[in-house]
């Protein structure tokens, strides 16, 4: 029996052409060999299997191979390919730095870039996974990078690019692989099932491309997974069975029990997917990439980003029609925030299941979305509901509306502006017991919103408290000077709490005073050093603040020097730093004769 090989290996790239996704670099590799332009050091980074190492090893085939052709591909029949090929090569080396990491495997390193290439013109060194030597070990391999011999050429290749020495970085020319394209590993993944003879269904390869998360090495490893459970004709479900992968129906079928409100049917797909063993986090995660793409699919431009078969984009196109850009937005707002939230949650299956039954009742409060017919009515019937119910709360004293005509009868003069809004009242109180059917279909319909209901009206409320706030802090309530000082006191000491002391300190010195206008408040400070340090830097911020306090935003504040000398206005007095040192020049003999020795001068 022939001995399997994995498709990994068998069909690995042995030249520049057959390379998937990552045409940019192969150009850029076979000019520079084509123009002699190699540099002595290249470093290869990117995500697992995405051809780094593949790519070393064509790029070392290439540049010692005997007949390489126009375009600098290696011929594969030179004594140097097949030697490189059958693993006996002595002029192109691999190492693998995860488990040669150590200082004295870079000196055995550095001793073997010695030895010149027996066949060829260079000896190449292919380091996989570089990012695992040790700090000591990129020490000692710096200077041996900097300045190999001229046949020497090191090709580093890595995944954690951040994990290596920046004087490394500085030192090699860096090349920066893409994740392949689902495209891409569709189209490998198919022509390699043919030459192995497997028939593969194309939502199967879908499924397999996804799955592998832009790695054709780990795509060709579920392919080889999925031929030896299904054989060779793989259909879609065999596939995602095989790989436990949560199927699309489950997803349109949730949207279609959004859209007719049905949150019942929803947690019942829900708890089936629960008992199917997949993980509820990885369920809202899809649900959410399932909402994105059907906000994708509603241009033609964006179209593509699906990365779908025809088929499924048809179907997607098809839902997303039922669906309005609202109700989207609003459906991924609320998965992403549950997606957000599940790690923290006590109960994170309740946190799903609320957040399915938020989206059940979402299509009711979102416009231009088209619900099944049973729905259709709701709302409208859901706005009179909470109208009605008020009135009927108080029907009870129906026979109240005798003494309400007497009052107004007795005093006409001074009861007619009440008597303009009192009798709108009467007239409904006979229209509500004359028609008691609406009043007992309202909440018949509403019952099973009552969720909604009380998340609207708390929002409304919450609404309310934040629009009163807003108005009274920005309105133009008058004050006095009274509640002008105690918002002045609690301003000192935010100031002082904020580590602001000496300002703090200056501004309880003195009291403000208020000005003619009623507006303008005066406050003192010491001198013009701290006037003009206030009106440059704190002023704007002070009445920013003290407008918020005292809930008036035509509030104004103007910095004035207190009175200090000379004076006897009842003001307050404070010496300056002047003050004091002609007084002691004045009073004291030994500190004028100090100030005339060192010619100091009062400033």
């Amino acid at each position: 029996m022939e001995q399997f090989i994995v498709s990994a290996r068998k069909y690995r790239p042995n030249s520049f052409e057959s390379l998937i996704g990552q045409e940019n670099i192969a150009t850029t590799l076979k000019n520079s060999i084509l123009r002699g332009q190699l540099a002595h050091a290249y470093l290869f980074c990117g995500p697992r299997g995405v051809g780094k190492t593949t790519s070393a090893r064509i790029f070392a085939k290439s540049i010692n191979c005997l007949n390489p052709s126009e375009d600098m591909e290696p011929c594969g029949q030179c004594e140097s390919c097949l030697s490189f090929s059958e693993g006996r090569s002595y002029c192109i080396h691999e190492l693998d730095a995860a488990s040669n990491n150590s200082v004295d495997d870079i000196r055995n390193l550095t001793e073997m870039v010695r030895i010149p290439p027996q066949i060829g013109k260079y000896s190449v060194y292919i380091i996989d996974e570089v990012h695992m030597l040790s700090a000591a070990a990129f020490n000692a391999f710096l200077k041996t990078l900097e300045e190999p011999p001229a046949y020497a050429i090191f090709i580093l290749a890595t995944t954690e690019k951040h994990k290596i020495l920046p004087t490394i970085l500085s030192r090699c020319q860096t090349y920066d692989f893409n994740r392949i394209s689902i495209p891409d590993m569709v189209r490998n993944l198919s022509d390699i099932a043919q030459k192995e003879g497997v028939k593969i269904e194309e939502d199967a390869l879908h499924i397999l491309a996804q799955k592998a998360d832009g790695a054709m090495r780990d795509a060709l490893t579920l392919f080889d997974q999925t031929v030896a459970f299904c054989g060779k004709d793989i259909k879609y479900e065999q596939v995602i069975s095989n790989l436990n992968i949560l199927d699309y129906e489950y997803y349109f079928r949730m949207i279609d029990h959004f859209l007719a409100a049905d949150y019942t049917s929803a947690l019942l797909i829900f708890d089936e997917i629960l008992s199917k063993g997949f993980n509820a986090l990885h369920f809202i995660s899809g649900l959410s990439s399932h909402l994105r793409d059907l906000i994708v699919c509603r241009k033609e431009a964006s179209e593509s980003l699906l990365q779908l078969p025809g088929s499924l984009v048809r179907r997607y196109k098809e839902q997303s029609a039922k669906c309005s850009v609202p109700f989207l937005y609003e459906a991924l707002n609320i998965t992403t925030g549950c997606e957000a939230a599940y790690r923290q949650s006590g109960n994170q299956r309740l946190l799903i299941e609320f957040t399915l039954m938020k989206l059940s009742f979402l299509v009711q409060g979102v416009p231009n979305v088209q619900p099944v017919p049973q729905s259709a009515g709701a709302p409208q019937v859901v706005p009179p509901a909470p109208q009605q119910s008020q009135p009927l709360q108080q029907p009870q004293p129906v026979q109240q509306p005798a003494p309400m005509q007497t009052q107004p009868v007795q005093q006409p003069a001074a009861s007619q502006p009440v008597a303009t809004e009192e009798p709108a009242p009467v007239p409904p109180a006979p229209a509500v017991s004359a028609a008691p059917a609406p009043a007992q279909k309202a909440p018949l319909r509403t019952g099973s919103l009552s969720v909604r209901d009380m998340l609207m009206k708390a929002e409304q409320r919450a609404r309310g408290v934040e629009e009163t706030s807003t108005e009274e802090e920005s309105g133009e309530r008058p004050f006095t000077m009274e509640e002008f000082i105690v918002a002045w006191r609690e301003f000192i000491e935010e100031e002082r709490a904020a580590k602001r002391t000496s300002l703090a300190i200056t501004l309880e010195q003195y009291t403000p005073v208020l000005l003619e206008d009623g507006v303008t408040v005066e406050f003192y400070v010491s001198n013009d050093a701290q006037k003009g340090w206030i009106e440059e830097k704190r002023l704007l911020k002070m009445i920013s603040q003290m407008r918020g306090k005292v809930h008036n935003r035509r509030l104004n504040l103007q910095v004035a020097v207190a009175v200090t000398s000379g004076e006897d206005d009842g003001a307050p007095k404070l010496y300056t730093n002047r003050d004091k040192g002609e007084y002691l020049l004045r009073e004291h003999e030994s500190v004028r004769e100090l100030a005339q020795k060192l010619e100091l001068d009062i400033k």
